[in-house]
Protein backbone atom coordinates (compact mmCIF):
# COMPACT_ATOMS: atom_id res chain seq x y z
CA UNK A 1 0.00 0.00 0.00
CA UNK A 2 2.86 2.44 0.68
CA UNK A 3 4.75 1.31 -2.23
CA UNK A 4 1.38 2.48 -4.33
CA UNK A 5 1.31 5.95 -2.36
CA UNK A 6 4.76 6.40 -2.98
CA UNK A 7 4.17 5.82 -6.93
CA UNK A 8 1.04 8.01 -6.73
CA UNK A 9 3.02 11.24 -4.98
CA UNK A 10 5.59 10.88 -7.38
CA UNK A 11 3.00 11.06 -10.05
CA UNK A 12 1.40 14.19 -9.27
CA UNK A 13 4.69 15.96 -8.21
CA UNK A 14 5.53 15.06 -11.84
CA UNK A 15 2.19 16.55 -13.26
CA UNK A 16 2.59 19.70 -10.93
CA UNK A 17 6.35 20.21 -12.30
CA UNK A 18 5.53 19.32 -16.30
CA UNK A 19 2.57 22.24 -15.89
CA UNK A 20 5.14 24.72 -14.48
CA UNK A 21 7.87 23.59 -17.27
CA UNK A 22 4.58 23.82 -19.98
CA UNK A 23 3.83 27.59 -17.42
CA UNK A 24 7.76 28.42 -18.73
CA UNK A 25 7.52 27.50 -22.18
CA UNK A 26 4.51 29.41 -22.89
CA UNK A 27 6.51 32.47 -21.28
CA UNK A 28 9.63 31.62 -23.85
CA UNK A 29 6.66 31.52 -26.72
CA UNK A 30 5.29 34.83 -25.98
CA UNK A 31 8.98 36.45 -26.02
CA UNK A 32 9.36 34.75 -29.17
CA UNK A 33 5.95 35.58 -30.71
CA UNK A 34 6.99 39.31 -29.16
CA UNK A 35 10.41 39.22 -30.81
CA UNK A 36 8.67 38.21 -34.49
CA UNK A 37 6.00 40.85 -34.32
CA UNK A 38 9.17 43.67 -33.94
CA UNK A 39 11.25 41.78 -36.70
CA UNK A 40 7.82 41.94 -38.83
CA UNK A 41 7.47 45.87 -38.30
CA UNK A 42 11.10 46.69 -38.88
CA UNK A 43 10.37 44.92 -42.59
CA UNK A 44 7.38 45.95 -43.65
CA UNK A 45 5.60 42.48 -43.08
CA UNK A 46 2.58 41.82 -41.11
CA UNK A 47 2.24 39.26 -38.50
CA UNK A 48 -1.52 38.68 -38.05
CA UNK A 49 -2.61 37.59 -34.64
CA UNK A 50 0.02 37.79 -32.98
CA UNK A 51 -0.93 39.71 -30.19
CA UNK A 52 -4.20 37.35 -29.87
CA UNK A 53 -1.10 34.60 -29.56
CA UNK A 54 0.39 36.45 -26.76
CA UNK A 55 -2.55 36.67 -25.27
CA UNK A 56 -3.15 33.05 -25.51
CA UNK A 57 0.33 31.77 -24.05
CA UNK A 58 -0.38 34.18 -21.06
CA UNK A 59 -3.39 32.78 -20.16
CA UNK A 60 -1.87 29.18 -20.54
CA UNK A 61 1.31 30.50 -18.48
CA UNK A 62 -0.62 31.49 -16.00
CA UNK A 63 -2.99 28.15 -15.81
CA UNK A 64 -0.15 26.12 -16.00
CA UNK A 65 2.00 27.65 -12.94
CA UNK A 66 -0.94 27.61 -10.57
CA UNK A 67 -0.50 24.10 -9.09
CA UNK A 68 3.56 24.32 -9.46
CA UNK A 69 3.49 28.39 -7.40
CA UNK A 70 1.24 26.28 -4.80
CA UNK A 71 3.99 23.65 -4.34
CA UNK A 72 6.60 25.62 -4.20
CA UNK A 73 5.04 27.86 -1.76
CA UNK A 74 4.70 31.01 -3.85
CA UNK A 75 1.40 31.51 -3.75
CA UNK A 76 -0.01 34.33 -1.20
CA UNK A 77 -0.94 32.35 1.73
CA UNK A 78 -1.86 35.13 4.81
CA UNK A 79 -0.34 32.60 6.93
CA UNK A 80 0.29 35.67 9.74
CA UNK A 81 -3.18 34.39 11.16
CA UNK A 82 -2.19 30.61 10.86
CA UNK A 83 0.67 31.04 13.03
CA UNK A 84 -0.54 32.76 15.57
CA UNK A 85 -3.33 30.62 16.58
CA UNK A 86 -3.26 26.67 18.42
CA UNK A 87 -2.15 23.61 16.49
CA UNK A 88 -5.49 22.26 16.66
CA UNK A 89 -7.43 25.27 15.30
CA UNK A 90 -4.43 25.65 12.62
CA UNK A 91 -5.24 22.69 11.01
CA UNK A 92 -8.90 23.34 11.15
CA UNK A 93 -8.42 26.53 9.29
CA UNK A 94 -5.66 24.70 6.87
CA UNK A 95 -8.64 22.42 5.72
CA UNK A 96 -11.85 24.96 5.56
CA UNK A 97 -9.64 26.76 3.69
CA UNK A 98 -8.05 23.65 1.23
CA UNK A 99 -12.12 22.52 0.96
CA UNK A 100 -12.95 25.70 -0.02
CA UNK A 101 -10.39 26.43 -2.52
CA UNK A 102 -10.63 22.99 -3.94
CA UNK A 103 -14.12 22.75 -4.10
CA UNK A 104 -13.80 26.24 -5.73
CA UNK A 105 -11.53 25.01 -8.67
CA UNK A 106 -13.23 22.07 -9.10
CA UNK A 107 -16.71 23.80 -9.59
CA UNK A 108 -14.44 26.14 -11.61
CA UNK A 109 -13.55 23.54 -14.01
CA UNK A 110 -16.32 21.91 -14.58
CA UNK A 111 -17.94 25.02 -16.02
CA UNK A 112 -14.83 26.01 -18.15
CA UNK A 113 -14.96 22.19 -19.23
CA UNK A 114 -18.48 23.13 -20.68
CA UNK A 115 -17.58 26.45 -22.34
CA UNK A 116 -15.19 24.64 -24.04
CA UNK A 117 -16.93 22.27 -24.91
CA UNK A 118 -19.51 24.21 -26.43
CA UNK A 119 -17.26 26.49 -28.34
CA UNK A 120 -16.07 23.40 -29.77
CA UNK A 121 -19.29 21.97 -30.42
CA UNK A 122 -20.60 25.74 -32.04
CA UNK A 123 -17.14 26.23 -34.04
CA UNK A 124 -16.78 29.34 -32.03
CA UNK A 125 -13.51 31.61 -33.52
CA UNK A 126 -11.96 34.58 -32.13
CA UNK A 127 -13.19 37.69 -33.79
CA UNK A 128 -9.51 39.22 -34.27
CA UNK A 129 -7.32 38.52 -38.06
CA UNK A 130 -6.22 35.05 -36.70
CA UNK A 131 -9.67 33.22 -36.45
CA UNK A 132 -8.31 30.94 -33.68
CA UNK A 133 -10.75 28.01 -32.65
CA UNK A 134 -12.14 29.21 -29.15
CA UNK A 135 -11.84 25.75 -28.07
CA UNK A 136 -8.11 25.57 -27.97
CA UNK A 137 -7.38 28.45 -25.52
CA UNK A 138 -10.11 27.68 -23.59
CA UNK A 139 -8.69 24.43 -22.90
CA UNK A 140 -5.66 25.31 -21.60
CA UNK A 141 -7.79 26.93 -18.61
CA UNK A 142 -9.39 23.78 -18.40
CA UNK A 143 -6.43 21.50 -18.18
CA UNK A 144 -4.71 24.43 -15.89
CA UNK A 145 -7.74 24.65 -13.38
CA UNK A 146 -7.98 20.71 -12.92
CA UNK A 147 -4.95 20.81 -12.23
CA UNK A 148 -4.94 23.37 -9.93
CA UNK A 149 -7.82 21.59 -8.28
CA UNK A 150 -6.37 18.26 -8.13
CA UNK A 151 -3.08 20.28 -5.99
CA UNK A 152 -5.72 21.86 -3.63
CA UNK A 153 -7.30 18.35 -3.04
CA UNK A 154 -3.74 16.42 -2.74
CA UNK A 155 -3.02 18.97 -0.08
CA UNK A 156 -6.79 19.05 1.55
CA UNK A 157 -6.26 15.02 1.88
CA UNK A 158 -2.88 15.28 3.44
CA UNK A 159 -3.92 17.80 5.62
CA UNK A 160 -7.05 15.48 7.21
CA UNK A 161 -4.74 12.23 7.57
CA UNK A 162 -0.98 13.61 8.54
CA UNK A 163 -2.26 17.20 9.47
CA UNK A 164 -0.48 19.52 7.57
CA UNK A 165 0.07 20.16 3.98
CA UNK A 166 3.06 19.69 1.25
CA UNK A 167 3.56 23.11 0.90
CA UNK A 168 7.33 23.64 0.52
CA UNK A 169 8.28 27.43 2.13
CA UNK A 170 10.35 29.08 0.00
CA UNK A 171 11.68 32.28 1.69
CA UNK A 172 12.83 33.75 -1.42
CA UNK A 173 8.95 33.39 -3.19
CA UNK A 174 7.75 34.79 -0.43
CA UNK A 175 6.23 38.44 0.17
CA UNK A 176 7.40 40.29 2.91
CA UNK A 177 3.87 40.74 4.20
CA UNK A 178 3.75 37.00 5.61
Amino acid sequence: MTGLLRGLRRVLDFIYLAAGVLAALCLIAILLLIVAQMVARWTGEIFPGAANYAGYAMAAASFFAFANALNRGAHIRVSLVLNAVPAGFRRFLEVWCFAIAAGVMWYFTYYAYWFAYWSWKFNEVSQAQDATPMWIPQSVMVIGGGILALSLTDHLIHVLFHGDHQIKRDLVDQSFAE
